[in-house]
């Protein structure tokens, strides 16, 4: 199994050529960020009424950020974790894709998702309630840019006439998140890997990747392959999604592997301290190392 760290990069944590050095030094596989282009003042809040996690609105780009870590690394995996596809104009978004792609000589991957904070998808023009089905033109109109000389794309939110557009990626690899109960069907039809989070037992997680694996099969597919992104390593709730939690070990990264997990990507605070931060990652690289390709 391969391991990475999954953040949101901010103006306050380790910077992106940092945290990217540190993990590629300590032989993780990956760095995986997270994005939210701003926080509405007046959208959503949760019963204590403070306003999300700093991160959240304190998050550079993803695409400059994994710029950064690209220029100083050799091997890391650089991806996005998740791209909020339904607020990105899909032309630009297909030449920031493969603008990365070939500065990192072919190690980004393209992790996508709808969203869910629907104030913040209404300021970028979104109807929330069609995101699913934006996010899916979306992708497949970039997966022509990518791979057409003459590009066109003509669905119900996306609409283009031929077109220019390079450079052309040599692979970009489309994740689909999310765990909803019709998330296999997005990744069956326009994905090239699903990247679920652990929202409880890892078994649950385990009977999902083996359904989605029976489903590939039956469409003629190969294995899918399946990027857990967003483990915490502090643990997981039971079944009923309340109680004490389970801390995250060997016993259920065992469990994950097993099940077909090929890639398992930790959540990391990117507001810790740099000490703090390289404390968490050296005990992250001791709990994963038996488990490592």
């Amino acid at each position: 199994m391969k391991f990475g760290v999954s953040t949101f990069i901010t103006d306050e944590g380790l910077s992106p050529a940092d945290l990217a050095v540190a993990l590629e030094d300590r032989g993780f596989d990956s760095l995986f960020v997270a994005e939210h282009t701003h926080i509405p003042v007046d959208g959503p809040r949760p019963p204590d009424g403070d306003l999300p996690p700093h991160d959240y609105y304190r998050s550079l780009d993803p695409f400059v950020a994994l710029t950064a870590a690209a220029a100083v690394t050799e091997r890391l995996l650089l991806g996005t974790g998740i791209a909020l596809v339904v607020q990105r104009d899909p032309i630009t978004l297909a030449k920031e894709a493969a603008s990365l792609d070939h500065l990192s000589n072919g190690r980004f991957q393209l992790g996508v998702g709808a969203g869910w904070l629907r104030e913040e998808m209404r300021n970028h023009g979104t109807e929330p309630r069609t995101r699913l089905a934006l996010m899916r033109e979306r992708v497949l109109a970039m997966k022509q840019i990518w791979t057409t000389e003459q590009a066109e794309f003509h669905g119900e939110f996306v609409d283009f006439g031929p077109i220019y557009s390079w450079p052309k990626p040599r692979h970009v690899p489309v994740l689909v998140g999310g765990n909803g109960p019709t998330v296999h069907d997005r990744v069956l039809e326009y994905g090239d890997g699903w990247a679920p989070n652990l929202v409880g037992p890892p078994e649950e997680l385990a009977a999902r990747v083996k359904e989605l694996q029976r489903r590939a099969a039956d469409a003629g597919r190969d294995p899918i392959p399946v990027t857990l992104i967003g483990a915490d390593q502090r643990g997981y709730l039971g079944p009923d999604r309340q109680g004490a939690i389970t801390p995250l070990g060997e016993r259920e990264l065992a469990i994950l592997a097993d099940s077909g997990v090929d890639h398992c990507v930790f959540f990391r605070d990117a507001g810790a301290p740099e000490g703090e931060a390289l404390r968490y990652l050296d005990e992250l690289a001791e709990l994963t190392r038996p488990l490592r390709d």
